[in-house]
């Protein structure tokens, strides 16, 4: 059964502004270190990503592949590998709970990752581990820096972060 990796994070910022940089897939490249490219493939209702196509060089594990995002609530979201050359398993998640009246927030990301070729159960971990750090302090300085994008560019209302499945 695959293990999982969780991390957290507090932002100085409100929750929809956490948000706002988690769901804006397109400017993945711009702040986090492992994603190269990113490309919404399909959206659902409420113009939320449904699936997104991303191009990941994380060190030892480098992939192109697609993963589906599942729309929790305005302060979560969910995603699990569609399809993937070097990847078995994907799942993953941030949570945000809004501290000190909604000034700040607390971001947890979880992350399970299963690779096709034989990897050592550490060394898989210790991937995992730097992704979820990365991820998390580049999301801090992306919002605490205030180049989130406009407000038209936020997430659209309702949107939730990401945080990565438990399957174990």
């Amino acid at each position: 059964m695959a293990e999982h990796t969780k991390s957290s994070i507090t932002i100085e910022a409100a929750p929809a502004a956490v948000m706002g940089v988690i769901a804006d897939f397109g400017r993945y490249p711009e702040w986090t270190g492992e994603v190269k490219e990113a490309e919404v493939l399909a959206t659902d209702a409420e113009g939320r990503a449904e699936q997104v196509r991303l191009l990941l060089d994380a060190g030892a594990i480098k992939d192109d592949h697609t993963l589906a995002y599942t729309w929790i609530s305005a302060n979560e979201v969910r995603w699990s590998l569609v399809k993937s050359q070097m990847l078995r398993t994907l799942d993953g998640s941030y949570a945000l709970a809004p501290r000190d009246g909604g000034t700040r927030t607390e971001v947890t990301y979880q992350l399970t990752v299963d690779v096709k070729i034989p990897m050592l159960g550490m060394i898989k971990r210790k991937a995992e581990k730097v992704i979820i750090d990365r991820a998390l302090a580049g999301l801090k300085k992306r919002v605490e820096s205030g180049d989130a994008g406009s407000a038209d560019d936020a997430a659209p209302e309702g949107a939730a972060t990401a945080t990565p499945d438990d399957p174990a």
